[in-house]
């Protein structure tokens, strides 16, 4: 006949190995899906600039200029296209692009601030509203505290 405690502790090996399969998957999962958030949460903003700059290269300023949320329905008073030109004409010291690299991005209320390193130390900051999804100076070098 078979005794009280003969059975005692079967199936705990399985369950160990169970519980610590269950606990890696989601250590895995937690940080495989910070990583994705760090990496992609201001893709959009990224990718609006990189477009921006990337018509500065080829010279097509109207449709850079068109980022920035000025078209003919909507022009824009404060930024005509002429001061628009001087800033980033082929006369302005930004003329020249060849390579650039989006250095930070930081999420700041509304919009987001990209800071974007043009070369030969020229650093700027853009600030993509996040609504519109339209391009202009950033008001701030950081993020004003809250």
């Amino acid at each position: 006949m078979p005794g009280y405690l003969d059975h005692y502790g079967e199936g705990y090996e399985t369950r160990a190995k169970r519980t610590k399969l269950i606990v890696g998957i989601a250590l895995i999962a937690l940080v495989a899906s910070g990583t994705l958030y760090f990496a992609l949460r201001n893709f959009r903003q990224k990718a609006k600039v990189t477009e921006f700059i990337e018509l500065l290269q080829k010279q097509d300023y109207q449709s850079a200029y068109r980022l920035w949320g000025c078209t003919d329905a909507k022009p824009c008073p404060d930024y005509s296209f002429n001061k628009f030109m001087e800033d980033w004409g082929p006369k302005s010291s930004n003329a020249q692009i060849a390579s650039f690299k989006i250095t930070k991005s930081r999420a700041c209320g509304s919009g987001v601030i990209v800071t974007t390193d043009l070369g030969q130390n020229r650093e700027e900051r853009f600030w993509v509203e996040g609504s519109e999804m339209t391009i202009g100076f950033s008001p701030w070098p950081v993020c004003p505290p809250r």
